[in-house]
């Protein structure tokens, strides 16, 4: 550009020009001029690839206005479709499944759900393993669909809901240490055992222990002593016959006596025996069977 010098004259008066006349150029030229276009040749170069880099990524992904891919947010939460793989922790207040299909969790190695408190310490983990389920808690609860409580587990006790426990074991159920419930009975079509192999079984009840079978018998084997005690009351055995074939017998009485009749005799230690039945008792004359 070329900066020109005016001057106001009057007229009449006439006034010279200068012969030199000073320019100056403003703007930049030379390799300055081309630096500068090659970098913002670069910025556009860079601008159009990180356009193309995020149409890209959005066409990959499968962002949309309602989420990215398979996944949708809905005003309920995230709605996920099909099957999604997670590299890290999941966070989540509640997760369930659609109406029509299950909810599948799947591990190569395991699945680990905690909660925590505030804190952050863990107060309820659920691991389950290739070999073993683990539940680590102050109380594990099953409830049904109605919220009845079916099994419950603490440190203090097991809580068994159902109206029946059902074991289906071919070797039935064991317990190292006492067992209290109502009601013990098998199936209709299977016989109702109590065992004890290496120690002795006892039932205890503060108002009596019923034992009946409708359609069957009641047997009792034991390879030590079978006790029957009540301490206050009466023990009765009514039966339609009453039958002891191992009682020890005593010797024969009187000729006359000899009429296929004995009498049940008892030591002072409680043992039973047979005497031979006469006109009066011959508990006395047998008596020797209880030294």
């Amino acid at each position: 550009m070329v900066r020109e010098q005016y001057t106001t004259t009057t007229e009449g008066t006439h006034i010279e020009r200068p012969e030199n006349q000073s320019v100056y150029k403003i703007g930049i030229y030379g390799w300055r001029k081309r630096c500068l276009y090659l970098f913002v040749l670069l910025l556009l170069i860079i601008l159009l690839v990180n356009l193309a880099l995020t149409i890209w990524i959005l066409k990959v992904m499968w962002f949309s206005p309602t989420g990215m891919g398979h996944l949708h947010v809905t005003e309920d939460g995230l709605h996920l479709e099909g099957e999604s793989e997670f590299l890290f922790p999941l966070y989540a207040k509640e997760i369930h499944s659609r109406v029509d299909s299950s909810l599948l969790l799947q591990s190569a190695q395991n699945v680990t759900v905690n909660a925590r408190n505030p804190e952050g310490e863990v107060t309820g983990r659920l691991k389950v393993g290739p070999k073993m389920v683990e539940v680590q808690s102050q109380q594990f609860q099953i409830n049904s669909k109605d919220s009845k409580p079916l099994f419950t587990l603490d440190e203090k006790a097991v809580v068994v809901g159902t109206d029946k426990l059902r074991v289906t074991g071919p070797e039935g159920a064991l317990f190292e240490h006492s067992v209290e419930t109502p009601l013990i009975k098998p199936d209709p079509i299977q016989d109702l055992r109590l065992e004890s192999p290496t120690r002795s079984l006892s039932m205890d009840a503060p108002k009596g222990v019923h034992i009946q079978a409708v359609a069957g018998k009641i047997k009792a084997l034991s390879q030590m002593d079978i006790v029957l005690h009540s301490s206050d009351g009466t023990l009765v055995l009514d039966a339609e016959t009453m039958c002891l074939p191992r009682l020890a017998q005593g010797t024969r009485g009187p000729a006359s006596s000899l009429r296929g009749l004995y009498e049940i005799c008892a030591c002072p230690d409680g043992k039973l025996y047979l005497s031979v039945a006469g006109v009066g008792t011959t508990c006395h004359e047998n008596s020797h069977i209880c030294l």
